[in-house]
């Protein structure tokens, strides 16, 4: 899945930036996005790359502090 950061214009007129969405590709988020905030304008979209987070153990934090002191 990749995440979708959008800036849109809420049906009030306020501007709401920096709204991450999952989504399969850009159209199953856009209707993720419509859903939540129906008859929003939709300023800006762009797409962030899917590189997945490090996972890291008790161990290896442990070892890494050891190592910097």
């Amino acid at each position: 899945m990749t995440k979708y950061v959008y800036r849109i214009r809420s049906k009030n007129g306020v501007v709401i930036d920096n709204l991450q969405i999952y989504g399969r590709d850009e159209d199953d988020a856009r209707q993720k996005l419509q859903k939540m905030y129906m008859h929003c304008e939709i300023l800006d979209c762009r797409a962030l790359s899917s590189v997945k987070a490090v996972t890291s153990n008790y161990e290896d934090i442990l070892d890494f502090l050891i190592k910097s002191t």
